[in-house]
């Protein structure tokens, strides 16, 4: 077996994940808390302000509202193996509701977390791993969503400050835009995830942007991605089939037609120019 994408064994909430070669996904954008059970192989997560690696048998539970990236490498070898379950809201409203739960302050602390092992974890993360593996078998959604919240009541048990993080339902407040938009900008997602992202409206995000960046934001990250990526050739000597998909865009051909029309010259010139 080896899937390129995870199989969805409870729709929308648990997805297992098997792959016998190394995997890069550019883009991730998490609307629900997530956790992320690595069975084998080692999965690397980058966010803007956070690397983390972890390996067979760590739990990592990511925030939400985040973008990032995901590498994804077998086990030498071996292969790679990961069930994620999503912790979605309406699901922690019931467990809130159900065990009597709710914040009582706010969350400060990391944004994605690695959970210290305990045996009662170990135990969960075996229990699931079937479920998994044997996705022909049908897993029902009252069996499903027990597990998902036999794994919150854990994460509560092993990191009590957790019931900040999962259970504040509150409104993304209205985050810095100019700090975030610097730290993301070479994600390329539609400008009204990144309106999400930031707590605003799509409207209420447009005119704090225009006010931070004198510019509307498709032309301000035309203009942004395309002036990093003559700095990383100028300076870095970076080949432009290199950098192009890190800075946000699709394809070869479109990045060089933008980055010609803007400074004049090919990214192949600039990489020239700049070495001799």
């Amino acid at each position: 077996m080896n899937t390129t994408s995870p199989a969805e064994i409870l729709p929308g909430v648990i997805f297992y994940s098997y792959l016998s070669a190394e995997q890069k996904e550019k883009i991730c954008l998490w609307n629900h808390h997530t956790l992320i059970l690595q069975v084998s192989g080692q999965l690397v997560l980058e966010t803007s302000r956070q690397t983390i690696s972890m390996d067979g048998g760590e739990l990592l539970l990511i925030g939400r509202n985040q973008l990032g990236t995901l590498t994804k490498t077998p086990a030498s070898g071996g292969y790679y193996e990961t069930i994620v379950i999503s912790l979605q809201e309406d699901l922690l409203r019931k467990i809130a509701l159900e065990e009597k739960l709710e914040a009582d302050g706010k969350y400060t602390g990391l944004t994605n977390i690695l959970i210290p092992s305990n045996e009662f974890l170990q135990g969960y993360f075996q229990s699931v791993i079937p479920y998994a593996r044997r996705s022909g078998t049908a897993v029902t959604d009252e069996m499903g969503i027990l597990k998902v919240k036999e794994g919150v009541k854990l994460l509560l048990l092993a990191l009590p400050e957790l019931r900040n993080f999962l259970f504040d339902f509150s409104e993304p407040y209205k985050i810095d835009l100019e700090k975030f938009m610097l730290n993301n900008f070479h994600f390329n997602i539609p400008v009204e995830k990144f309106a999400q992202l930031t707590g605003r409206s799509l409207a209420g995000f447009k005119r704090d942007f225009q006010k931070t960046f004198a510019s509307p934001p498709r032309h301000w990250l035309q203009d942004k991605r395309l002036s990093t990526a003559k700095y990383l050739i100028e300076t870095k000597h970076q080949k432009p089939s290199a950098i192009y998909l890190d800075l946000g865009f699709q394809s070869l051909s479109h990045f060089s037609s933008s980055f010609k029309k803007k400074f004049g010259m090919a990214p192949t010139e600039c990489l020239s120019n700049s070495i001799y």
